[in-house]
């Protein structure tokens, strides 16, 4: 394939990714600020929806899924040490 050909391609995966990256990397900051918070119902919801948005972006090949495994892992853990210290 000619490179001119695979640049043109390259441009329009970027910008076909650019939000889906953009609302995983938002999802994932939110959750992590409401673990901090120590609020639990809150926490909770916004670490479910960044679990969902994580799972969303390894189906459209945005990520990779031991990369999101391990991010759910860590999320899920300090949200866990956050219940724990609040019980």
């Amino acid at each position: 394939m000619p490179a001119k050909k695979a640049g043109r391609q390259q441009v329009k995966r970027a910008v076909r990714t650019r939000g889906d990256r953009t609302e995983t990397r938002s999802a994932m900051a939110k959750a992590l600020r409401s673990v901090e918070s120590g609020d639990v119902a809150e926490a909770e919801t916004a670490v479910h929806d960044a679990l969902a948005t994580l799972d969303r972006a390894v189906q459209k090949g945005i990520l990779h899924k031991n990369n999101v495994n391990r991010r759910k892992s860590r999320m899920a853990a300090q949200l866990n040490k956050m219940k724990a210290a609040s019980a």
